[in-house]
């Protein structure tokens, strides 16, 4: 049976999603009175209905985190819906595993991420925000997705794996088909499961023949350390770097794209919470780069599997029980947040989980996506200081409950200025 909310909604539906983040918050406030757990029915693309326990506290979320042997992650999918293991390789590199194969992943790509490397990385952060700040400051309204948004984080992942600007236009238009959830809009009239399939396809081709290349002819980017890699003879195979790059492109700028875009939304609705900001851009950055990530929970689950009979918080789970850890509402519990509907830039301490749980499954580019959008944030607040949402966010129609809680447009207005060095 599938609890009911105040709004009348299943936090199962489409619909549930597609509504303002405060009205959704407000339900899982509501269900969460109840309990740290919620039975929840997700309707089936497939078949019949899926059962499932929703994770709507924080320490319940945390404890399961942290015991990724009796919660798996590779038994089924991290998706609500079942995958065949081919789908779950194929989409989702390491967060579809277990030990000893995550592990063993994870290892290589994360011997990979030297400080060196990053350092680069970090360092090529600014100009690229500079960039695309240059591309729309004369204008004075934009949509904020479009301009700064989706292509900021992707064009820092683009650099870092060695893909060419002239590849970037395919890159986007094929990540934006797998984030678009389903969303007509990013479908294109297609099918979308063929289509997101074929994005697949696009970005695993692309990805396979930069790694020709890189093997022949190594550089000093990413691709060229993921394919020379060798930790005690283990080293990145063929077949697992385009899975990796899907991963990366996908999961590896939804964090800092969705946490832009709400962001700014946010800062609109507290306009006192932004000059707090403003009138201290670097003291300040930190404790809201973590605010925003608390407050708008980009990610919205991760399911894990029981892998035994085990009991959390007084619930039985059986094995093959499924439990959809919901980041958004265990950032908004009372017992860990003191007043976890209000935003706050100043907020400490802060212990979200809007990078996920403790654990093996923590986000490994989390580092980055902090950087990325202090450094978005601050360029935006003080380049354009009075840039202010025009509308409201248009959130993604995703088919059952998004595994992001993207936003496609957000319409933004300030004052023109000269791009950065301009005469």
């Amino acid at each position: 049976m599938t609890a009911s909310t105040p709004s009348g909604l299943s936090i199962g539906q489409s619909d549930f999603w597609r509504r303002p983040l405060a009205e959704r918050m407000a339900d899982f406030a509501a269900l969460r009175e109840s309990g740290p757990f919620v039975a929840v029915e997700m309707d089936s693309f497939i078949g019949d209905p899926i059962p499932f326990q929703a994770v709507i506290s924080h320490a319940e979320l945390v404890e399961i985190s942290r015991r990724p042997q009796v919660f798996c992650s590779g038994q089924g999918s991290i998706s609500i819906q079942d995958m065949p293991e081919m789908a779950m390789d194929f989409f989702g590199s390491f967060i579809n595993m277990d030990d000893p194969r995550h592990a063993r992943l994870r290892g290589i790509v994360g011997r990979s991420f030297t400080p060196r490397r990053l350092q680069t990385v970090v360092d090529s952060v600014e100009g690229i925000c500079s960039e695309l700040i240059d591309g729309m400051c004369e204008r004075g309204e934009a949509d904020l997705v479009q301009a700064i948004s989706a292509p900021f984080p992707l064009l820092v992942i683009c650099d870092m794996m060695g893909i060419p600007r002239s590849e970037f236009t395919t890159v986007l238009e094929a990540t934006n088909i797998i984030l678009g959830a389903g969303d007509p809009e990013m479908m294109g009239g297609r099918d979308p499961f063929g289509a997101i399939f074929e994005a697949g396809m696009t970005l695993t081709a692309l990805m396979n023949e930069l790694a020709d290349q890189r093997r022949a002819s190594p550089t000093d980017d990413l691709t060229s350390a993921l394919v020379h890699t060798d930790i005690e003879g283990e080293y990145l195979r063929p077949e697992e770097l385009g899975p990796f790059f899907i991963l990366l492109a996908v999961a590896g700028n939804d964090t800092t794209r969705t946490a832009t875009s709400l962001g700014m939304h946010i800062l609109g609705e507290n306009p006192e919470q932004r000059r707090i900001w403003q009138d201290d851009i670097e003291g300040i950055t930190p404790a809201a780069v973590e605010e925003i990530v608390r407050y708008a929970s980009p990610v919205t689950f991760m399911r894990r599997t029981a892998t035994e009979a085990v009991e959390i918080s007084g619930h039985l789970f059986e094995p093959g029980d499924k439990a959809v850890l919901f980041y958004g509402a265990a950032n908004r519990d009372p017992l860990v947040f003191e007043d976890p509907d209000r935003f706050d830039v100043r907020r400490d301490p802060n212990p979200h989980v809007g990078f996920g749980g403790p654990g093996p499954h923590f986000c490994l580019g989390a580092h980055l996506a902090r950087r990325e959008l202090g450094v978005v944030f601050r360029q935006l607040l003080t380049r354009l200081p009075d840039i202010e949402p025009s509308g409201p966010p248009v959130h993604l129609e995703a088919m059952g409950i998004p595994l992001v809680g993207g936003v496609k447009h957000l319409p933004v207005r300030f004052t023109p200025t000269r791009p950065a060095g301009a005469s």
